[in-house]
């Protein structure tokens, strides 16, 4: 079986460390955090295939936890709570969650919906891999999405609007992920002649990044390597 990786955010140290140990019986790779602020720290570390998040924690709360991290991952989210009204369900499932269990609860619930949840998401997986084997023209990052044959850009599942040598720039860049290209060598491939100003790749490289990133000063996406050039982070 492939070992999937489960992340358990949750505050109360006697539940996270039970949760970890049922999971981890059934095979799956654990990691946790006691908070919303850990639980995000962890997701930018680490691929993480499915989240348990607890709803009422410090710092930050289960709910803003999982609306942010909806910006950038589609992996499946189980909510806990300690309460049952509908209005807590609702709100949990609408930011973003997938499924709500309430405490107390068993494991093998638990499991149960782990289980469930991961057969899902592999198949989803599985689709959007035969879905660029059958179309080599799209190249998906993340919630990136760029068509050679369109020409388009979509960002989230929207279209955004991106000039020709934009779309080249993150064409090259996201069909190498991790890859670092310098200034130059950007210029050169794209210009097909030799860099003489490589200083207009930086005004691009900032313009792309107000499209396609949440916080451009933050990106997640397009990261600079100090002293040695651009690339697109693997996701």
């Amino acid at each position: 079986m492939e070992k999937y990786h489960v992340l358990v955010v949750e505050d109360d140290k006697e539940i996270r460390d039970g949760i970890e140990i049922f999971l981890k019986n059934q095979g799956y790779k654990v990691s946790k955090a006691a908070d919303g602020v850990e639980g995000l720290e962890v997701i930018g570390k680490e691929e993480i295939h499915l989240a348990i998040v607890d709803v009422m924690m410090p710092r930050m709360d289960g709910i803003h936890m999982v609306m942010e991290l909806r910006h950038h991952h589609d992996f499946p989210v189980i909510m806990l709570s300690a309460k049952s009204e509908e209005v807590d369900k609702i709100m949990g499932l609408n930011m973003g969650a997938d499924d709500y269990v309430t405490k107390p609860f068993t494991p093998l619930e638990l499991i149960a919906r782990v289980n469930s949840h991961l057969r899902r998401y592999k198949r989803f997986l599985d689709m959007a891999e035969k879905k660029q084997e059958d179309n080599g023209k799209v190249h998906i990052l993340g919630g990136l999405e760029l068509n050679e044959e369109t020409v388009e850009l979509k960002v989230d599942g929207e279209l955004v609007k991106i000039t020709p040598m934009e779309f080249k720039i993150l064409l090259l860049l996201m069909k190498h992920p991790g890859r670092v290209f310098s200034a130059d060598e950007i210029y050169e491939r794209i210009w097909n002649e030799k860099a003489v100003n490589s200083d207009t790749i930086m005004v691009h490289v900032r313009n792309i990044r107000e499209k396609i990133e949440v916080n451009p000063k933050e990106p997640k996406y397009l990261k600079v390597v100090w002293g040695v050039g651009y690339k697109m982070e693997k996701q």
